[in-house]
């Protein structure tokens, strides 16, 4: 009785050391990250009618990973809430830049958008990009420091960006 309990035992053991390993890729997940837009975050800041509107970008990261859990492929959807500003302001642009708070960059994951597509005609509005392609290796950049990536959206009055905010991971 001892011996068929020991090889039971053996085989139990045995069974669970087999390898699983897989060279394909994890289901894709889905990070989240919000930046709260403001003027005021803008190098310069922004003055004039502009400087009291306000807004929140939602982005959400598709990613699939293979089974080291590095980025192997994503994609980016931005949905934008905007309130506060005068009537009639036209979002021309909207983009996330590489740069940490207080310093501009270049555009590293543009939206898409194209000027005048998004006018506020009461002074708040919103807008939706979705599937846009994301470089495997910025995408794990941004996962490593989203602090150090910030969304911009630009309006005809303030090419230069009328508010900003840096990416703060949600999930």
């Amino acid at each position: 009785m001892k011996r068929l309990s020991l090889l039971f035992a053996l085989g139990v053991f045995v069974s669970g050391c087999g390898s699983s390993s897989s060279t394909a890729p994890t289901t894709p997940t889905n990070p989240t990250f919000v930046a709260t837009l403001s003027p005021a975050n803008e190098v310069p800041a922004v003055t004039g009618a502009e400087a009291s509107g306000s807004g929140t970008a939602t982005v959400t990261m598709v990613t699939t990973k293979d089974s080291a859990g590095n980025v192997t492929a994503a994609t980016m959807t931005f949905v934008v809430n905007m309130t506060g500003f005068p009537a009639g302001t036209s979002i021309n642009a909207a983009h996330i830049h590489n740069a940490p708070a207080g310093t501009n960059s270049g555009v590293v994951v543009p939206s898409g958008i194209t000027p005048g597509a998004n006018v506020l005609t009461n002074g708040s509005g919103s807008f939706t990009t979705a599937n846009l392609p994301v470089d495997a290796a910025l995408a794990n950049q941004i996962l490593a420091n989203p602090a150090g990536f910030y969304f911009n959206i630009h309006s005809a009055l303030n090419a230069g960006g009328v508010a900003r905010g840096q990416l703060v991971r949600q999930q």
